[in-house]
């Protein structure tokens, strides 16, 4: 992807063991994640000035996921409602988890990758919420849960590096959508199959492309690298295009 892994991490080799590699990740600043957040908020900006100047939201209107629209052939709906939000309320829950959940993962997939796992969390949450659900819906919950099933995957994959932390991220991962998925059985407008939809998204992508530590050369010159290729990245993200795309065509068709 041009960037990942092992740009981001210095290993300190203390013993010939994965157990002991002690792994010093940089600062590196979440650029992808900052731009998404402006970006969101800019557009949520642009929604009241629109319901202030025409009386409604004319950009839910033009790209928020409405079914009929989307079977009538405006497919950029499937991705669209990320940039969009319904309240205040609604987009500041957002942006705090995608700010406190995309920072840590961006650092350890790298720009691109990361940015790659945001689009195919958010279009497959949404194309769930287009085959299950017929109410229209907005919002960037579909990709944030997509990061939600990124994190838990990679520390699992990553387990010999992390250690018990390893466990403890990935009981936090579903807690969380647990948590998440019963508040939404309330009926206060919640999209829970949206949400399901992005955990489906980033879990597929990053089982098969999130970024998997090995460790190469002969001690004690050892190092950590990421055995992911460019290629895998790809061919995973064309995956999820894929089965979600299989999806929206047979929607279309019955």
């Amino acid at each position: 992807m041009g960037d990942n892994s092992q740009s981001n991490v210095e290993p300190e080799v203390m013993s010939p063991t994965p157990q002991s590699v002690q792994l010093e990740v940089k600062q590196v600043k979440p650029k992808v994640t900052n731009t998404i957040l402006i970006f969101t908020i800019a557009v949520f900006a642009l929604q009241y000035i629109a319901k202030a100047i025409y009386g409604g939201d004319l950009l839910f209107a033009l790209g928020g996921k409405i079914n009929s629209a989307i079977t009538a052939g405006q497919l950029w709906r499937l991705i669209t409602p990320v940039l969009l939000h319904g309240s205040i309320l609604h987009i500041v829950f957002n942006m705090y988890a995608l700010y406190t959940i995309g920072s840590s993962i961006e650092r350890f997939f790298g720009h691109s990758r990361y940015l790659v796992l945001y689009l195919v969390g958010g279009f497959a949450g949404n194309v769930l919420s287009y085959f299950f659900s017929p109410n229209p819906s907005l919002g960037s919950s579909t990709a944030v849960f997509g990061l939600l099933a990124a994190e838990g995957v990679f520390a699992y994959q990553n387990r010999k590096f992390f250690g018990d932390r390893a466990k403890t991220i990935v009981i936090n991962t579903v807690s969380v959508a647990v948590v998440n998925f019963i508040i939404g059985l309330s009926g206060q407008g919640i999209d829970n199959w949206g949400h399901l939809g992005g955990l489906l998204g980033g879990l597929i992508f990053t089982w098969l492309a999130g970024p998997r530590w090995q460790i190469e050369g002969l001690y004690p010159s050892l190092k950590v690298s990421d055995e992911r290729s460019r290629t895998q990245v790809w061919t995973a993200a064309m995956a999820v295009v894929v089965i979600f795309g299989i999806l929206v065509i047979v929607k279309m068709v019955i």
